[in-house]
């Protein structure tokens, strides 16, 4: 880039690959003024040429917070976009999907004035995430473990009764059993079955170990664990998930992007909700509803008024939907104590808005 070009550029849509990273920069006026692919290590070079405040945005992919967190310490202005809020923007459509194109798009995605950015991850929340995301393969790999152990067995007329810890209490004795037709070559298959599955219990109370440990020393995710329906899992993805809660307007914000709000279909003045919208992230949105449903379970066992609701809501239209419910509500009531220091009551009763006086003017608080 020539000196004057470098100096023009207010505004560079960066398409992210591994190998390859394609760059488009505008002036002002949204005027191309370059466009080029780099390779990963010239990459970091070319930024450093842009001019200081210069904003570099790219969608919210793998490895694009290591690449905000490298930019913002050169002095340029990062911005991670979802993707889905990307392929509008871009202009060839389903057809003319490229590197180039994704670059342009993201590009001008970024020049919208009420464009959602995706906050940058800090070192220290991405290594929290990483034990969380590990700690679900395990568990996904130890169900998978678990069906391949029954699996084997039914082929011998071996069946036990559903669930984990049935299995875990007839399998040493099938093994050891004799009489049945489990040949020598399938003991010793399934055994070594066993041993992995063992090794993945110790792999999860590994990372269960680091969960609880980030609980400990967040005083954050402490206050989360508090909550109905979030505990130390819950309350260690959230804060690490999400990090400094004060970028979120409002409770209602924060749980529309997490994604547990109904979705509209209104026209005409006319309000239609359905299901939930089921944007943001996967992981934090099932953790939320999966801690609601246990705690609507045990609901009727407690006394208090955040309980006494759930009784009801749980009456009236379903487990499944309150457990919902309470999803959204635990999103708002965590992003309430969060941001305001706060400690949670389930007997609180929160404040009525003054309502209008006489004449129509306020009613002293």
């Amino acid at each position: 880039m020539s000196e004057a070009t470098r100096s023009e550029i207010v505004r560079v849509g960066i398409d992210l690959a591994k190998r390859v990273i394609d760059a488009h920069g505008v002036d002002a006026a949204g005027k191309l003024l370059t466009r080029r692919s780099l390779s990963r290590a010239k990459f970091l070079p070319w930024c450093a040429q842009l001019p200081p405040g210069c904003v570099v945005a790219m969608e919210a992919c793998s490895g694009a917070h290591y690449w905000a967190r490298r930019l913002a310490a050169m002095g340029l202005q990062p911005r991670l976009i979802a993707a889905q809020f990307v392929a509008p923007y871009r202009l060839q459509g389903k057809s003319g999907k490229n590197d180039a194109n994704d670059a342009a798009a993201v590009c001008e995605a970024a020049s919208r004035p009420n464009m959602h950015f995706v906050p940058v991850k800090s070192v220290e929340q991405q290594g929290w995430m990483a034990v969380h995301r590990l700690r679900e393969g395990f568990k996904q790999e130890r169900t998978a473990c678990i069906n391949r152990i029954r699996g084997l067995l039914s082929e011998f007329g071996l069946v036990f009764p559903q669930g984990s810890k049935a299995l875990r209490q007839a399998l040493p004795l099938a093994l050891e059993d004799g009489a049945n037709e489990l040949p020598a070559v399938a003991r010793y298959a399934v055994q070594r079955a066993q041993q992995h599955w063992q090794e993945l219990d110790e792999h999860l109370a590994w990372c269960d170990a680091r969960i609880a440990e980030h609980v400990r020393s967040s005083e954050a995710a402490q206050q989360a664990a508090r909550l109905q329906g979030i505990g130390a899992l819950g309350a260690s993805a959230l804060v690490a998930g999400v990090g400094d809660l004060h970028q979120f307007k409002s409770g209602a914000q924060f749980s529309a992007w997490l994604g547990v709000v109904p979705s509209q279909h209104s026209s005409g003045g006319k309000v239609r909700l359905g299901g939930i919208t089921k944007r943001g992230d996967e992981y934090l949105r099932m953790l939320l509803i999966r801690g609601a449903k246990a705690a609507v379970d045990t609901a009727a066992k407690r006394d208090d008024r955040l309980s006494r609701w759930l009784v009801q809501l749980c009456a009236r239209v379903g487990w499944q939907k309150a457990a919902v419910a309470l999803a959204n509500k635990n999103a708002r009531i965590l992003w309430a104590i969060l941001t305001r220091g706060a400690r949670f009551d389930p007997n609180h009763v929160p404040s009525a808005p003054p309502g209008p006086g006489i004449n129509g003017a306020a009613a002293p608080a």
